[in-house]
C-alpha cells in the first residue's frame, strides 16, 4: 500500500526507469479495471455513464469504458461521457495527452458527450438516473484539497445513485482528508494495485464501498520497492505463526496466562479464555479474583481457572508462554502492583498481551519489543492524548510514533484494524463487520493475540514478534465473523470461537491422513 506521495514517486520511477510512460499505464490500467469489473460482475452488458474530470484518473476511467464496449459488455449507444469541457476531434488528436487520446477514441466509438454546466446540473443529474452504472472518474490521488468548483458540482449530481463505481479511490478522498469533507460514496472501488492508504482510513473507508483490487499494471518488483503498508490476507497472515507438529503435546501448543474480569465484567475474563482455547493454545490458565472464580469456573471448561489476588496465584507451576492482561479488568491499585509484577518479566523476553484496562494502567511505561496492545479508538485516543476523530482520520503517524517511542506493538481495533510494529512496519485488515461491534468480541481477539504469541514463543521463534501475532489474530477475526451462522447475524461474541477454532485448525494443525 502507498500514499499519494509515494504513487507520484512510483509513476516516475515506472516511467524513467521500466519503460512504462503515463500513455502505457493509463491504457493498462483502464483494461485491468474493465477486466476486475467484469469478473467481479458478470452480468448481462449495460447502460455506462463516465463522470470524467481533467485528469489521467479521468482517462482510466474512459479507458475502462473504451474496453468495456470492445469486450462486447456494452454498447455506445446508451452509454455516456460527462466532462468540464468538450474539445473539437481535430484538437483532441492534437494534444496528445492520455486524456485526449482516451476521450478521441470512445468519441470515435460513438460514445455521446455532455458538456457539464452547473447551471444545468439539476437536468444532468435527472439524465444520469437512467443509467445502470456510475464511473467515477472525477478526481483521482494527484487530488491535495477536498473538492470544489466543477468537481463538487459533479459529485453532487449523482448523489444518492445506486450503483455507482470509484477508479482507484472515491473522487473527494485524498491523503489528509476528514469527516465532513465532501466524497462520493461508492458501491464500488477498483483499487489499482498498489492500494493507496487513504482507501482504509477508518473515516474513509465506508464510502469505498466494495474495493475490488486491479493488479497487472505495475510490475511487482517496483511495487514492493515503494510499499509503506502491507494489506493484510488471512493466509499469508497465517503462515508466520507455527504450525502444530504431530508430535506436539499442549506445553509446546503454548501455555497461556491470562489476568482478567472483575465485579461485573466476569464475562471478558471467559471470552479471552475462550479465544485464546480457540486460537489453539495448549493449555490456558484464568487468574481471577477469589470472588469471582465460583462464577467462571464453571463457566470455562478446559480451562485451569485458579483464584488469585497477587502475582504468584496457585498452581504456579504451570510457566507460561505468553501472558495476556486487562479484559474487564478495572484500574485499581491492586490492577497496577500486579502490572508492574509482569514487566520486569517481559524485559527478559515474556510475551505480554495488554487489552483494556492494562493499556490505560501502562500508559506511562516504555517496553522493551516484547509487548503487544490492543486498544480501541477510545483507548487509543486516551492513550496518545489526540482526538478520538483524528485517529479515525489518520491513525498511521499515531501509531508509528507510539510504537516506536515505547517500544511497543499496537494492534488498533476498528472497523479496518491497524497492526504497528515498534520498527515501522504497518499492517492493515480490512474489516467492515458490523456484528463484531459488540461487547466481547475485542476480549476474544486480545486471546487470539496470547495464543499465537505463546505458540510462537513455545516453538522457539525468537525474538517475540507481536506485528506478526497481530496481523495474524485480526485476520482470524474477521473470517470467522465471515463464516456460516455468524455472517449477516447478531450474535453472542462467544459464538466466534466454535468457527475461529475450524479456521485456526486448518492453518496449524497436521492434515488429516
Amino acid at each position: 500500500m502507498i500514499s499519494a506521495a509515494g504513487a507520484k514517486a512510483l509513476d516516475a520511477e515506472a516511467s524513467a526507469n521500466w519503460g512504462l510512460n503515463s500513455f502505457a499505464l493509463v491504457e493498462a490500467a483502464g483494461r485491468a479495471c474493465a477486466m476486475a469489473f467484469c469478473r467481479a460482475f458478470p452480468q448481462e452488458p449495460r447502460s455506462f455513464a463516465v463522470l470524467a474530470g481533467k485528469g489521467n484518473n479521468a482517462a482510466d476511467a474512459l479507458i475502462m469504458l473504451k474496453a468495456l464496449i470492445l469486450d462486447g459488455y456494452a454498447q455506445s449507444s446508451v452509454c455516456l461521457v460527462v466532462t468540464p469541457q468538450v474539445t473539437a476531434m481535430a484538437d483532441l488528436a492534437a494534444e496528445k495527452n492520455p486524456l485526449s487520446e482516451a476521450m478521441l477514441a470512445v468519441r470515435k466509438m460513438g460514445v455521446p458527450v455532455m458538456k457539464w454546466d452547473g447551471a444545468e446540473a439539476a437536468a444532468i443529474a435527472h439524465t444520469l438516473t437512467h443509467y445502470d452504472v456510475i464511473i467515477d472518474g472525477i478526481t483521482g490521488t494527484g487530488s491535495t484539497g477536498p473538492l470544489r468548483d466543477t468537481a463538487l458540482e459533479m459529485m453532487e449530481a449523482v448523489m444518492g445513485h445506486p450503483y455507482i463505481v470509484s477508479i482507484d479511490i472515491p473522487s473527494g478522498n485524498y491523503d489528509g482528508w476528514q469527516v465532513g469533507l465532501p466524497m462520493i460514496a461508492a458501491r464500488a472501488t477498483l483499487a489499482i494495485e498498489p492500494q493507496k492508504l487513504c482507501l482504509y482510513a477508518p473515516s474513509a473507508r465506508p464510502y469505498a464501498g466494495d474495493i475490488i483490487p486491479v493488479g497487472g499494471v505495475f510490475p511487482p518488483a517496483l511495487i514492493e520497492q515503494y510499499r509503506e503498508a502491507e494489506l493484510v490476507a488471512w493466509e499469508a497472515a497465517a503462515a508466520k505463526i507455527a504450525p502444530v507438529a504431530p508430535t506436539a503435546y499442549k506445553y509446546e501448543r503454548g501455555v497461556v496466562e491470562i489476568r482478567a474480569g472483575s465485579t461485573g465484567a466476569a464475562g471478558a475474563a471467559r471470552l479471552a479464555a475462550l479465544g485464546a482455547q480457540a486460537a489453539g493454545a495448549g493449555l490456558v490458565r484464568l487468574i481471577v479474583d477469589p470472588s469471582l472464580y465460583p462464577v467462571i469456573a464453571p463457566a470455562c471448561s478446559g480451562v485451569m481457572v485458579t483464584p488469585g489476588e497477587d502475582g504468584s496465584a496457585a498452581n504456579s507451576r504451570f510457566s507460561p508462554n505468553a501472558v495476556l492482561l486487562g479484559p474487564g479488568w478495572g484500574r485499581g491499585e491492586d490492577r497496577w502492583r500486579l502490572l508492574e509484577t509482569y514487566v520486569p518479566r517481559e524485559k527478559s523476553g515474556l510475551p505480554l498481551v495488554l487489552d483494556a484496562d492494562a493499556i490505560a494502567l501502562a500508559k506511562d511505561m516504555t517496553f522493551n519489543g516484547n509487548a503487544l496492545l490492543t486498544p480501541h479508538p477510545g483507548e487509543f485516543a486516551a492513550y496518545t492524548g489526540l482526538s478520538k476523530e483524528a485517529i479515525l482520520n489518520d491513525p498511521i503517524p499515531a501509531l508509528r510514533r507510539q510504537a516506536h517511542e515505547k517500544n511497543v506493538y499496537i494492534l488498533l481495533k476498528s472497523h479496518v484494524l491497524y497492526a504497528a510494529s515498534p520498527d515501522g512496519r504497518i499492517g492493515i485488515i480490512d474489516g467492515m463487520k458490523a456484528a463484531l461491534a459488540a461487547g466481547g468480541s475485542g476480549d476474544m481477539l486480545a486471546g487470539f493475540c496470547a495464543a499465537m504469541a505463546a505458540r510462537n514463543a513455545a516453538s522457539a521463534r525468537k525474538p517475540f514478534d507481536g506485528y506478526a501475532c497481530a496481523c495474524a489474530a485480526a485476520s482470524l477475526l474477521i473470517q470467522a465473523a465471515k463464516s456460516d451462522g455468524v455472517a449477516g447475524s447478531f450474535f453472542d461474541p462467544a459464538e466466534l470461537a466454535r468457527p475461529a477454532a475450524a479456521i485456526a485448525g486448518a492453518a496449524w494443525l497436521p492434515a488429516e491422513v
